[in-house]
């Protein structure tokens, strides 16, 4: 068994075709598996869960809180240095 990758886009008309070495002779049974990636989707998505959240009351408060108590944290190195 030999194994062979193409990495192709979808064209608009969703055909594509598949190039397959010429020692592999003619009538020759193949296999083939289309793997689908998802990868722009997932990013879409995440972008669309940020928006959301920017507008979001409690991701919001959280954010503040947290921002809060690391303000000491912050300030504490600042008076450091400048001593």
């Amino acid at each position: 068994m030999e194994a062979i990758k193409q990495v192709v886009r979808i064209p608009k008309d969703h055909e594509i075709k598949i190039k397959v070495p010429p020692e592999v002779p003619e009538n020759e049974t193949i296999e083939v598996i289309l793997i689908i990636k998802k990868r722009q989707d997932d990013f879409k998505e995440k972008i669309r869960e940020l928006k959301k959240a920017a507008k979001d009351d409690l991701f919001l408060k959280d954010l503040k809180e947290l921002s809060e108590d690391f303000r000491s944290v912050d300030l504490e190195g600042l008076e450091k240095d400048a001593v």
